[in-house]
């Protein structure tokens, strides 16, 4: 399905994820001391490229990438990989979602206890050759409340583990419903309601616009006196200088922070607070995890490419359930019928575009056929881009062009299975036949006398009834044979045995009262 055969690893990861990768007969090659202009220079030579943090995969690194199809983060956060321009190149980007979970809930719970006791400063403390008893006097976590900001993976193994301390545990996600966060016996609030629950506030979210400055001045005039902070996703959701000022005030009472707004961090004066825990992103960093998350990448890799699956994919949604091979067939169908429309019509009338998936084996086709026929409408106005299932969408969205799919389990008169495409009142079908083989079944509402390979070299033409034998006999004197020919009212379709030269459509067009002709 995935087609990958060369990867490049440019990141530190576990040498089980090179041996996984190379078990599957995938070339692999192992290069971490690549300057960013290597990077761009290196990449072209590559179907997939797999990193950690380090390595920064820029728009310019992406477009470089002629073969690029895949970028795998052997971690959770894709910062540090352009996921806009990835999308609009058609590349899909994947992360392993579950692989750190362990041990960064692990590393929250251990910085939020050593809040409590001051267990750091205590330590630098003794090496300074101080015996400080008194001055580190912490808080027992018995009976204290901590808001989990995010109820995902990381936030539940949380809140599982500190409720084994007899914390009681609040949170917020807004994915995760009430009856949800009940279930791992956390009380949901409403951000606004949460913040004056807390003694001590834990996020595990993603750095989005909306998450940027979570915890902010405003934020922190709403928390009681004294409340504790720990930031163990993304630099930047905290507000670093509210922080700051929150614990010069003493409205924060402590804060332990693996990330920060810049890495290594800027705020020197934040980090020597002696109510911080600074530590420097360590996170996912245990034997166990990045064992498991080099395997998980590699694996993914590799069930992509077997097509199994797409686990971990952030940006290809229409993908998720077109990997199977009758699925595929389907993609290609949808394609052709796509640009059959464009080819009849022009792209102005293919603004908006409706689909229908017949038949009781199509169920899951309307998840991936809107961008399958967009990639066909939009294939010759994409400038070089090379349109998929991944950035069909989003440049479609671009030119205005919609596409909507709906399903019926009733199949149509004729076949058990069928899709069909509308456009200004003309429809368009085929479907899947025999050993996956997609064919046109319908032209412009007349159902044909026999479907057409829709894979073949399709030639499409508008003019009089008749006008088929004279393209036929054309064509016949430049040497290409017409495998199949059927057609409606007004327009032909004729399977051939080599591409069209230009020169030759000329001709045809010429013939009296052909309206167009074009190689599909």
């Amino acid at each position: 399905m995935g087609d990958i055969r060369k990867v490049l690893i440019s990141d530190s990861v576990d040498p089980k994820c090179k041996s996984v990768l190379e078990a599957k007969g995938i070339e692999v090659t192992l290069n971490t001391k690549l300057s960013p202009a290597e990077l761009v220079a290196e990449i072209p030579n590559y179907d997939g490229l797999i990193v950690r943090s380090a390595t920064k995969v820029t728009a310019e690194v992406i477009k470089a990438g002629k073969n690029l199809k895949i970028i795998g983060r052997a971690g959770t956060g894709v910062d540090n990989i352009d996921i806009k321009a990835a999308t609009e190149c058609g590349v899909i980007v994947m992360n392993t979602p579950g692989g750190n979970t362990l041990s960064a809930a692990e590393h929250t719970c251990t910085l939020m206890v050593c809040l409590a006791r001051q267990v750091p400063q205590a330590a630098a403390s003794m090496r300074e050759g101080r015996w400080d008893r008194k001055k580190y006097m912490g808080i027992e976590l018995m009976g204290k409340t901590l808001g989990i900001i995010g109820l995902g993976r990381i936030g539940r193994e949380v809140a599982t583990r500190m409720q084994s301390f007899g914390v009681r545990t609040v949170g917020y996600d807004p994915i995760v419903p009430a009856e949800a966060a009940k279930e791992f016996d956390v009380e949901f609030f409403e951000l606004n309601d949460l913040w004056p629950e807390c003694d001590f506030i834990t996020v595990h979210t993603p750095l989005i616009p909306q998450t940027r400055g979570l915890l902010g001045d405003e934020t922190f005039a709403k928390c009681k006196k004294g409340v504790r902070v720990i930031n163990c996703a993304r630099g930047g959701i905290i507000d670093e200088a509210a922080l700051l000022r929150a614990l010069q005030s003493g409205q924060c009472a402590g804060a332990a922070l693996d990330v920060f707004e810049q890495e290594p961090p800027q705020n020197t004066e934040l980090v020597q607070h002696p109510n911080v825990i600074p530590v420097c992103h360590l996170g996912a960093s245990t034997v166990e995890a990045q064992s498991r998350v080099a395997v998980e990448i590699a694996e993914q890799f590799v069930d992509f490419n077997e097509g199994k699956s797409l686990f971990g994919a952030i940006n290809a949604n229409a993908m998720v359930k077109a990997l199977s091979p009758s699925a595929k067939s389907l993609v290609k169908l949808g394609e052709r019928l796509g640009r059959l429309v464009e080819v009849l019509y022009g792209l102005e009338a293919c603004k908006e575009l409706s689909i229908v998936a017949q038949g009781p084996d199509y169920s899951e086709a309307p998840s991936f056929l809107p961008a399958a026929i967009l990639s066909g409408v939009l294939a010759r106005d994409a400038s070089g881009v090379t349109l998929n299932l991944v950035n069909a969408p989003d440049f479609a969205k671009k030119k205005g062009i919609t596409a909507k799919a709906t399903y019926s389990a009733t199949p149509d008169a004729r076949h058990s299975n069928s899709i069909t495409v509308s456009v200004g009142g003309h429809v368009f079908g085929g479907t899947v036949i025999g050993n996956f083989s997609p064919v046109f079944t319908e032209l412009d509402g007349k159902q044909l006398h026999s479907p057409i390979n829709a894979t073949g070299n399709i030639v499409i033409g508008q003019g009089p009834a008749g006008s088929a034998p004279k393209f036929m006999v054309t064509m016949a004197e430049h040497g290409i044979s017409t495998y199949a020919c059927s057609g409606s009212d007004g327009i032909g379709m004729l399977d051939v045995s080599a591409v069209v030269p230009e020169e030759v459509f000329n001709k045809i067009r010429s013939l009296p009262d052909v309206k167009s002709a074009d190689m599909l």
